[in-house]
């Protein structure tokens, strides 16, 4: 983990983005843990304490205290993935939620600044929706094998192929890659999208797995593309199984980025909002999120009755995104997405189209 004088270390080797020379930079603040802060960040512990070992917090509670003082200083909201660890998710965030549901946020704000805590496509995507404001990345290397698994040419070559069949992109992917395709989609809407065509066939891209459950939920023929998510791909049905034999009473819930043995095997199946909202309106006994691990943790905080069985398969990529990183990119307006304005603009056509569909 990059400690602050290495941070501001390596910051003077670089060449200050435009948001650092148009807002400057600040000083690093004291992190000590001090009795006024441990009494300042004591309503966040309490909710996260269950998750968060007692001694952990003498390390978080000085940056998010730092944070939340630095980002009401910079004017800037932080917007959290449900993937993100507690300490971000409940300690430093303004608005949580799955990609789109952000992005959406980061525009709806008064704010012209956005922290992303996230993966790459997901800061792009922000960028996309809202070009006037400055969007910020902790950490520009935190990437997605999903997105990465597709390329505009990519796209373009799929065009070739397959003449006249609309392409439908998750939203899981990069500017370049939205920009080419007709439409976007979440796992919450997929199967809306893809009947929205009006046609009898259609590629979604780029994870297959999710392709493959969508396919089994329409009449629409769903062509699929060979991407999908390293975390998500990992889960196998007799996993799942085992577990159900060593916890007959337990509950399952799976992401639709799973291969579909595993949808099948489990009780629900739905977006990070939907598995959410599941474990919010049933609180089961005993609950097992086949998903990221941290989300787990994340809607356990607030449902500490229910007992959360954790499979944990962690994020690489969202895991590069830390309460030091958040604060250098407050206080050095690092590291600054953009995205070319002519892609910006086709894909935020494919975003739009979506989100402006009838319900």
């Amino acid at each position: 983990m990059m400690m602050p004088a290495q941070a501001a270390t390596d910051f003077a080797t670089r060449k200050p983005s435009k948001a650092a020379q148009e807002r400057g930079i600040l000083d690093m603040p004291p992190l000590d843990y001090t009795d006024e802060i441990a009494a300042e960040t004591a309503p966040i512990y309490e909710m996260v304490k269950h998750v968060i070992p007692p001694i952990e917090w003498p390390f978080h509670a000085p940056y998010i205290s730092a944070i939340n003082k630095l980002k009401k200083e910079r004017g800037a909201v932080i917007l959290a993935h449900n993937y993100q660890t507690p300490e971000i998710f409940h300690g430093v965030s303004d608005f949580r939620g799955d990609s789109l549901q952000l992005a959406i946020e980061a525009a709806r704000s008064d704010a012209d600044l956005i922290i992303q805590c996230g993966v790459h496509f997901m800061a792009e995507t922000s960028k996309i929706l809202c070009p006037e404001k400055t969007v910020l990345i902790p950490d520009s290397t935190a990437g997605c094998s999903l997105a990465s698994s597709i390329t505009a040419a990519d796209v373009r070559a799929l065009r070739d192929k397959y003449p006249g069949v609309p392409i439908i992109t998750y939203v899981n992917t990069s500017a370049d890659v939205k920009a080419e395709c007709d439409i976007c989609c979440t796992s919450s809407n997929a199967v809306q999208v893809v009947e929205s065509m009006g046609t009898d066939r259609v590629l979604l891209v780029p994870d297959q797995y999710l392709a493959k459950n969508v396919a089994r939920q329409t009449d629409v023929e769903v062509l699929t593309y060979a991407g999908s998510c390293e975390v998500h791909q990992r889960f196998t049905a007799e996993e799942i199984r085992s577990y159900r034999r060593a916890m007959p009473d337990v509950q399952v819930i799976a992401h639709p980025e799973c291969p579909p043995e595993v949808v099948d095997e489990a009780d629900f199946s739905g977006s990070t909002k939907g598995m959410i909202d599941w474990v919010k309106n049933n609180r089961p006994e005993k609950v097992m999120m086949i998903t990221e691990c941290s989300m787990a943790d994340n809607v356990a905080s607030e449902a500490p009755e229910v007992n959360f069985v954790r499979p944990c398969n962690l994020c690489p990529h969202m895991k590069k995104i830390t309460l030091p990183k958040i604060l250098d990119s407050l206080l050095y307006m690092q590291e600054e997405v953009t995205v070319d304005p002519l892609v910006a603009d086709k894909a935020r056509l494919a975003v739009e189209r979506m989100i402006n569909l009838k319900s």
